[in-house]
């Protein structure tokens, strides 16, 4: 019971760190070759994400898309990520 505890408490410590890294206002940085663990660590997971495998394709492509925050206004953050990796950032404002 003390081991689940434990693991209990250090999931939660982990997770309030992964919340304390990621800022909004460092979206802008992200560029093309970070893995996808950078991108978490420094702006935290997407908003959305989606998957496109193109059915017998041997690489997926994912879109992780950011929405407006408050350290980051009126910015959709849109990344593509190839094989663990960064490969286009695009930011479009919105209004």
């Amino acid at each position: 019971m003390a081991s689940i505890l434990k693991l209990a408490v250090a999931s939660l410590c982990l997770l309030a760190t992964l919340a304390f890294a990621a800022d909004a206002s460092e979206r802008k940085f992200i560029r093309a070759g970070m893995s996808e663990g950078e991108v978490i660590m420094k702006i935290g997971p997407p908003n959305s994400e989606s998957q496109d495998s193109g059915g017998g394709a041997k690489v997926s492509t994912k879109r992780w898309i950011y929405f407006p925050d408050s350290r980051d206004p009126q910015t959709i953050t849109t990344l593509t990520i190839r094989n663990g990796q960064v490969v286009e950032v695009d930011r479009q404002i919105s209004r």
